[in-house]
């Protein structure tokens, strides 16, 4: 696993309060893909709920909380695939 994930996992797994109800994946381009789940974050490819695919940029600038999932997903940095109700949980997290 590339440093730049371990990294994404660590501050995802800091923003998450426990896991997660459902199977998420963060789909970064040109890095690799995270699964968000009831045990938290790690990397790896797998069948989720909702998948959300954006640039390492635009995760970076979410992660910081200088980009709201919201504006990203509206001008269209993000993109998601699946249920919206599970993305707009995830988005909490980025609060």
């Amino acid at each position: 696993m590339s440093d730049t994930l371990d990294k994404a996992v660590e501050a995802l797994n800091d923003k998450l309060s426990g896991g997660f109800n459902g199977i998420a994946k963060f789909s970064i381009k040109d890095t690799g893909d995270i699964i968000v789940d009831e045990d938290g974050a790690h990397a790896g490819d797998a069948e989720a709920d909702v998948t959300l695919s954006a640039s390492l940029e635009t995760f970076r600038a979410m992660m910081e909380g200088d980009l709201n999932p919201t504006t990203a997903f509206m001008t269209g940095k993000l993109m998601i695939e699946g249920d919206m109700g599970k993305a707009m949980q995830l988005a909490q997290i980025f609060t």
